[in-house]
């Protein structure tokens, strides 16, 4: 298996991502940021590497190079790598660890006889902490030689390969977005609300923070349908029209987003989706007055 990497974008993905080879033994060659400070702060993180603050002929020199830099950028680090490397590309694995792109970003790597593809950890990297990477799925796709490279590198991180089909790319990580991104913003506005009827920010945490983790505890446990909790999940559309009368004197999105996710639990948890989604849209109809 290829034990040298380049990583060109060595922010949190890229950062965390090298560091873990690193220690599993991989030799790290350029690590391109877009400034030296960034650049030597970036080797300082991963604990090896030579720091670079352009593209040059030196990144070509590992086995693998992992384009880690932000996805509207990809196309353009692509099209300069290829400029810089030519015929040097040829033969090299090249991967971006974009969740929504596919291989077809690094087209220009692809006419000069690189291997290209992508491989993406469903994780978060927060650029704080060191997050988990143990039995996360990578999701991987690309040739034939970058998909091979991109499952045992996802292995040798500890992480469970899955191979999906270019397309189904930007719905991969629409998903990510839905289980993981848009949950901070429930989070903080559920905190906004308590703290609005008197509660401290740390006392909003404090309440809200191990009803969330026991609710993905059940989950893990028995499964969303059986985990489901709540007025919806008993047909109590009194308790929801009380729930919306008192949203009127909040913020337009904190009430579309009660309606919208209440909808959304009835389509993919009740046992009667259409009955529920009938009886629900007309307790939101009847009950939703002046927004703000």
């Amino acid at each position: 298996m290829a034990r040298t990497v380049s990583i060109v974008g060595a922010g949190r993905v890229g950062a965390t991502l090298g560091k873990r080879l690193r220690q599993l033994g991989w030799r790290v060659g350029a690590v391109v940021t877009r400034s030296e400070r960034t650049s030597r702060v970036a080797v300082r993180a991963i604990g090896g590497g030579k720091a670079r603050s352009v593209l040059t002929a030196d990144v070509l020199d590992a086995d693998v190079v992992l384009l880690t830099t932000p996805d509207d950028a990809l196309a353009e680090v692509a099209r300069a790598l290829a400029k810089t490397g030519g015929s040097a590309c040829r033969g090299k694995v090249i991967l971006h660890t974009s969740g929504a792109l596919d291989r077809s970003v690094l087209a220009p790597l692809a006419r000069l006889g690189a291997s290209t593809g992508s491989l993406h950890p469903m994780q978060t990297f927060s650029g704080r902490n060191v997050p988990k990477l143990e039995g996360v799925t990578f999701a991987v796709e690309g040739d034939a030689k970058a998909l091979r490279v991109a499952k045992q590198m996802a292995r040798s991180l500890g992480g469970v390969p899955v191979a999906i089909a270019s397309a189904d790319k930007p719905v991969y990580h629409a998903t990510a977005v839905l289980a993981a991104g848009s949950g901070f913003a429930l989070i903080e506005a559920a905190v906004q609300m308590l703290v609005k009827i008197g509660f401290t920010r740390r006392r909003a945490f404090e309440t809200l923070l191990p009803l969330t983790r026991q609710m993905l505890d059940n989950v893990e446990r028995l499964g969303p349908r059986a985990a489901w909790t709540g007025p919806l999940s008993r047909g109590d559309y009194a308790v929801i029209a009380k729930h919306v009368r008192a949203l009127r004197r909040y913020p337009r999105e904190i009430q579309q987003s009660y309606a919208a996710l209440a909808l959304l639990a009835g389509r993919v948890l009740a046992k009667n989706p259409d009955a529920v989604l009938r009886n629900l849209r007309r307790v939101l109809e009847k009950s939703k007055g002046g927004n703000r």
